[in-house]
């Protein structure tokens, strides 16, 4: 049994983490801030179809959920950080 094998529906939540940590990296370089949701968004397409391949119990059983499901994920760390801008009042952009 691998590592993989253990997270499941967390591979998820991994997803978008890692699509969180991908959008901070794009707003901390030079690239315009507008395309940080297709950026994370397509990360998260790339990311799921890897969870489709290597992760037994990722939440998909054909290769378009899968990439629908890395889309979201990647969006909901847009989302995720919208969120915190707005409860805790940064006026970062």
């Amino acid at each position: 049994m691998s590592v993989l094998d253990t997270f499941g529906i967390a591979g998820v939540a991994a997803i978008t983490v890692i699509c969180y940590l991908v959008g901070a990296g794009v707003k901390a370089s030079n690239i315009d801030s507008k395309f940080v949701p297709v950026i994370v968004g397509a990360a998260g397409g790339v990311l799921g179809v890897v969870g489709y391949f290597f992760m037994p119990d990722f939440p998909a059983h054909d290769i378009l959920t899968a990439i629908a499901v890395g889309i979201v994920s990647g969006l909901a760390a847009t989302g995720i950080n919208q969120a915190v801008k707005q409860l805790g009042g940064s006026s970062n952009e």
